[in-house]
């Protein structure tokens, strides 16, 4: 094990670059992971950790043990001091691990579906790194078959994506791509399209969910684009008594992909 003591070390300054420019992650094609859990998922994900930094102030060998024990046995493993350690950390609450890990291509013509019968997640344009992690727990906790992430704004690895998903990013089928690139997935693999949107929609209760599926997201302030609604199997609409006509879009993702799941444990 090497050790780091200087915020001037290349590494260190790589790291700092990684944590706060999507430009340098993207160019890269390099990540950074905070924490025991979240690593773990990565691994088991597929991820190849490159390398991996310790603060032995905050974590134990044991817990470095761990980690090193399911990875390449070739990996670079660093000692930082804390100081250094807390300037890397997103979290205020932290366990003491980082790892730079290799991205993935998460281009649309890499997905492959596992099901004949896939219930999908889509989400157009997300921008907010709280939402879409909340969009990750809620798909991992559903186990859908892919989320699919039509006109990024947000680099799906930036770190506060990790953070709030709890790791969720590694445990989902994630895909990216325009949105005429994943309307042409979803058709060409015969999945019907629902859209949460006001116009010309039925309450969500309404449909069948129990073929190949997509239900689709927008923005919060602008719903989906038309685009998406013209391309629609149906528009649905989740029913509000209050006086505001919108929610947050994870929590309504979470609705409707849920009642998907209600009606096809039902049939099992």
């Amino acid at each position: 094990m090497n050790t780091i003591t200087s915020h001037q070390n290349p590494k260190i300054k790589f790291l700092n670059l990684l944590k706060d420019k999507s430009r340098i992650r993207k160019k890269e094609q390099r990540f950074i992971i905070e924490g025991n859990r979240e690593i773990s998922l990565a691994i088991s994900g597929g991820y190849h950790i490159e390398q991996l930094y310790y603060c032995s102030s905050i974590a134990t060998k044991n817990e470095l043990q761990l980690i090193l024990d399911v990875i390449d046995n070739s990996i670079e493993v660093f000692e930082i001091p804390s100081e250094i350690y807390q300037k890397l950390a997103y979290r205020s609450t932290t366990e003491g691990v980082l790892a730079v890990a290799i991205s993935k291509d998460l281009s649309i013509k890499n997905i492959s579906l596992k099901t004949q019968n896939p219930l999908i997640l889509v989400a157009e344009s997300p921008e907010k790194p709280g939402n879409i992690g909340a969009l990750l727990r809620t798909a991992d906790a559903a186990q859908v078959d892919a989320v699919l992430i039509a006109n990024p704004k947000t680099d799906i690895y930036n770190p506060n994506i990790i953070r709030s998903s709890v790791g969720c990013i590694f445990t989902n089928t994630i895909a990216t791509g325009s949105t005429q690139e994943i309307i042409d997935f979803l058709k060409n693999n015969k999945i019907n399209l629902y859209g949460a949107a006001l116009q010309a929609s039925v309450n969500y209760y309404t449909q069948n969910y129990t073929k190949p599926t997509a239900i689709i997201v927008g923005t919060e302030d602008k719903g989906l684009t038309d685009e998406w609604l013209k391309n629609t199997t149906q528009n649905i609409k989740i029913p509000m008594s209050g006086v505001i006509d919108s929610m947050n879009v994870s929590v309504a993702a979470g609705i409707l992909i849920f009642e998907a799941k209600r009606q096809r444990d039902f049939i099992v």
